[in-house]
Order: C-alpha cells, then sequence, then structure tokens
C-alpha cells in the first residue's frame, strides 16, 4: 500500500512538474501595437514582418549579428554579372505537411512582386526567375545587382498549394481593405506554427516541432498582445502579466531597471524617422490653400525643416533616446556618412523669411497624418512638430491614429504630409534610396515615396547605384546621391529612435537592432 501510495504521489509530482515546464515555456510578448494581417506580402512594415518571420522564411536568412545566413537556400553564387543561382533545402515541409519546392519559390517570387504587394520593391531588379530542378532555381536581374541575397531575407516563402487551395493567389491588399484566408491563416517553412489569430487582441503560436533548422530557445508557445497604453503596457511587465514588451516608453526605462523582475535592454536602432510632402500633385488634398501646391517650392520644404527644433524633442519627447540626423539611413547602415550628417540650423526666422518669400507671409494651413501606436512617441513628436510649425504661421491640423487605419491611408498617398520610419532591410542605404527617394515608376521603385518627390539626376544614379560592384565607386554615388537630396530638402528627416525592449529577469533573448524579435532564439527560466 504504501509503495502504490509512493508510486501515485511520483506520477503526481512528475505530472505538476511537466505541468510547471509546460507553463514555464509560454512567453508573453506584449507590443504597442499589432501585426495587421498574417499575410508575408501585404504590408512592407518591420513588425509585421518580425512576426510573421517567425511562420514564413526566405531564402536567406539573418544571424544573430544580422550577417546573411543560409534558410530555405543553402548556398548561392553569381553564374554571371546578372544571374544568381541558389540552391534550395531539401526535406523542408510547410506546416500543413506539403513538401518545399522550386515551386513555392517561383510561386512566392511571383506574389511579391505583383499586384497588391507592399514587397515589390524587394523585387524590382529581378528579369526573371527560374526552375532548373525541384531544388535549384536560377534568378536574372535587370542588370549586376550585387545585394540582391540581401534583398531577399524579407521576401518570404509560401506554399504554392496551400495558396490556391485557399484563394490567397494575390497579397492582401491593404491600400484597398481587402482580405484573404492569408490574413488570418498562415502555412510557412517556419520554426512556429500559427495557432489562434484574433486581430488586435492576441495571436498565439506554437513551437514548429518539425522544423529543419535548430531552435535555439526553449519557448514551446508564444502569446502576443497588443497593448496600446504605455502605462497599462508597463504595469502587465511589472506585475509579470507579461514577459516581454516594447517599447518601453522613455520615462519609464529607470523605473523597470529598479524593479526587482525586470529590466530593460537598450541599443540603436537602424531606424530613421522622417517627414514627407505631397509634392506631385497641383493642389494639396488637405490644405487651405487652392489653386497651387506649396511643397512643391523648395523655400517651403527648407522652411519646414529650419521650424522643427529637433534638440528640443530629443531632449523633451524622447528624453535623449534619438540620434537626430540629417541623412535618411543611419549609423549601421553601409552607405552612411557621419561627415554628411549636418542639420540645417534650427532657425524660425529664418524660416519665416522663406515662406514669405515663397508668397506664404502669413503661413497656411495643412493636415499631418501621423500613427499613435507604431513609433516610439510618434504622437507626441507630431504634437511637437505641429507646435514648432505653428511658430512659423503654419497651422498642422494633427491627424494622429491606429497605424491599422493609417497605414492603408498613406499608403496610397490619401496625404499631403505625413510621419514614416524605415529600417532598410538590406542594411544598405540602396534600400532607403529606392524605396523612398527614387521617383515612383509603378513597378517598386520608390514605392514608399508617398510624397512623390522626383529628380531625375537622383533616379540616374539610384539606377547606377544599384548594379556598380565597385564599392568605392558605389559609396562615392551613395554621398553624391543623398547630398542631391539633402540639396533637394526631398523629406524631412527627424531622428533615429533608440530600441528599449522591457524582459522579465526570467527570460533571455536576443535583440537585433533592426527591431526583429525571433522567437526561436527565446528562452525563459521557470
Amino acid at each position: 500500500m504504501q509503495r502504490k501510495t509512493r508510486l501515485i504521489a511520483a506520477a503526481a509530482l512528475a505530472v505538476a512538474a511537466a505541468l510547471a515546464q509546460a507553463q514555464a515555456q509560454t512567453v508573453r510578448i506584449a507590443d504597442q501595437g499589432d501585426a495587421l494581417s498574417m499575410d508575408p506580402h501585404s504590408l512592407n512594415e518591420s513588425l509585421q514582418l518580425s512576426i510573421d518571420g517567425n511562420v514564413y522564411e526566405g531564402l536567406v536568412g539573418r544571424g544573430k549579428d544580422l550577417s546573411l545566413v543560409p534558410a530555405l537556400a543553402t548556398s548561392w553564387k553569381q553564374t554571371s554579372p546578372t544571374v544568381w543561382r541558389f540552391q534550395l533545402r531539401k526535406g523542408v515541409q510547410f506546416h500543413d505537411g506539403t513538401p518545399f519546392t522550386a515551386d513555392d519559390v517561383l510561386f512566392s517570387f511571383a506574389r511579391a512582386a505583383g499586384d497588391g504587394s507592399d514587397m515589390r520593391a524587394n523585387l524590382n531588379a529581378v528579369k526573371a526567375v527560374r526552375k532548373i530542378n525541384n531544388y535549384e532555381i536560377e534568378i536574372e536581374t535587370t542588370s549586376p545587382f550585387p545585394i540582391l541575397p540581401n534583398q531577399l531575407t524579407t521576401t518570404y516563402i509560401m506554399s504554392k498549394k496551400w495558396c490556391e487551395d485557399n484563394q490567397a493567389v494575390k497579397p492582401v491588399d491593404r491600400r484597398k481593405g481587402i482580405e484573404n484566408a492569408a490574413s488570418f491563416r498562415a502555412n510557412g517553412t517556419g520554426p512556429y506554427r500559427l495557432r489562434e489569430r484574433q486581430p488586435g487582441v492576441r495571436t498565439v503560436f506554437v513551437r514548429n516541432g518539425n522544423y529543419w533548422g535548430k531552435i535555439d530557445g526553449n519557448a514551446q508557445e508564444i502569446i502576443f498582445t497588443p497593448i496600446g497604453n504605455d502605462a497599462t503596457r508597463v504595469a502587465a511587465l511589472l506585475s509579470g502579466e507579461v514577459d516581454v514588451m516594447e517599447p518601453v516608453p522613455v520615462q519609464d526605462v529607470d523605473r523597470i531597471n529598479a524593479s526587482a523582475n525586470a529590466k530593460v535592454l537598450v541599443g540603436p536602432e537602424l531606424r530613421t524617422i522622417f517627414l514627407g510632402m505631397d509634392q506631385k500633385r497641383d493642389q494639396l488634398l488637405y490644405s487651405n490653400v487652392k489653386g497651387k501646391n506649396p511643397f512643391k517650392d523648395k523655400r517651403v520644404r527648407q522652411a519646414f525643416y529650419q521650424a522643427i527644433d529637433i534638440v528640443g524633442i530629443q531632449k523633451t519627447v524622447m528624453r535623449g533616446a534619438s540620434h537626430p540626423t540629417a541623412l535618411m539611413v543611419g549609423p549601421g547602415v553601409h552607405g552612411y556618412e557621419a561627415a554628411m550628417d549636418k542639420r540645417l540650423p534650427y532657425d524660425p526666422e529664418a524660416a519665416k523669411k522663406l515662406l514669405a518669400e515663397a508668397g506664404y507671409p502669413n503661413g497656411f494651413e495643412v493636415t499631418m497624418n501621423c500613427p499613435n501606436d507604431r513609433y516610439v512617441n510618434d504622437a507626441r513628436i507630431c504634437q511637437a512638430v505641429a507646435a514648432n510649425l505653428a511658430r512659423i504661421g503654419v497651422k498642422i491640423d494633427l491627424a494622429a491614429e491606429p497605424k491599422a487605419t493609417y497605414f492603408p491611408k498613406v499608403l496610397r498617398r490619401d496625404t499631403s504630409f505625413y510621419m514614416l520610419g524605415w529600417t532598410p532591410s538590406t542594411y544598405d542605404a540602396h534600400d532607403a534610396l529606392n524605396s523612398l527617394m527614387a521617383c515612383p515608376d509603378g513597378k517598386g521603385a520608390g514605392q514608399f515615396n508617398l510624397g512623390a518627390y522626383c529628380n531625375p539626376e537622383l533616379d540616374k544614379l539610384i539606377t547606377a547605384i544599384q548594379s556598380e560592384t565597385d564599392q568605392k565607386k558605389r559609396d562615392q554615388m551613395i554621398h553624391e546621391a543623398f547630398k542631391i537630396h539633402m540639396d533637394d530638402i526631398g523629406h524631412l528627416p527627424l531622428h533615429q529612435q533608440a530600441l528599449a525592449w522591457g524582459v522579465s529577469k526570467k527570460v533571455t533573448l536576443t535583440q537585433r537592432a533592426d527591431n526583429y524579435m525571433p522567437f526561436a532564439w527565446i528562452s525563459i527560466k521557470k
């Protein structure tokens, strides 16, 4: 009887231990916003690509140090100046058990480059994708493109069969509000499977037991919850309701670090926050100026630039957690040149004079679109900019809204003046030049140049930079391109924000400068 009792007690302890271990391996993550879709081609936004990147994979991936690593391709090489050969990984299955082959790559590249895709800028240099056999493909570019592998790290591969079976052959188009099965369901090859999706409420991921690669962390389940309110998000971390949260409000960093159970991981981020202006329409959509567009006049753009007290924003809004910039890329991005990173002086009087010279001595009124749950202190930055511009007679009607409605609006160019943040996924300046500063061509170049700034001389340089293989010459061209854009006041760069993640002391993870958070690198202790 005693032996039986001991066995029952031992079994109960084993069950309890197993339950405790399972509970310990659930990691709860909170963010100020949510991924807007599970479709990996629907929005070129780092939070969405970070989350979707745990379910889907590209041919090429990134290591913990941001170096290129093999993913669904085991190797790649150039066979001619414009042709790359990729060897695909064998034995990989999608989460539904369908084998991964070259057909999925060809389908996914066509999908990502097609109508409705937000990833077209990644592939606008691709002329053709050819199948050699089931595990070998060839990519031909329109001209030599030495950074092609870098361009493919966020071009995720979907199952051709699954998309066809689920009427998801075309991407979810956020601009038009079109949804399909890929919005809410997912079938990738990645280390985590999607188990539950409640947009704006919570999304649950579980470890993929058939994953082809190594999973460094022990997290069996990830529960991702958007918590928009800063104070609520901090309280959830301090109380233990969540294990990881970001971003940490700059005013709460010391408080979290002083707590017994959590800490803040702080590091530089590659993202540049900037303002853009409609420079295409003959009359702005949202302004009291009729019959003309003030932003077509460089003097107006420069007046806005010199009216913004970026050091004041750094001190009061960002509490020092930002790096004011004159460039559209920051330190850590290839092509960044510190010697060029010198802003025009903050000078409201000079700004007023410029406005008067341009024909607006009393300023004018314009609507500014801004997200309130995407970047660090985004709405507060916009409020500060509005206050700065008021000093030179410009009245800003601030329209701050959640990114779920903000991004579809600005991405269809339904804006006159807007905020955007950009992290070059290639970690190369060409990404920002091609996506943000090139004249929109409808094929991917200038896809996120939402104000349609255009300069033919700059466009020629961007095309040349894309194919230049001499690194020294290429860098010189990048700097020349930046100078043209700066002299034009093509956009209004503000700053690079700092990363700040709140993390339970039970959790270990890797903080990358691109603000991606791979679940496969997360571990949690009991």
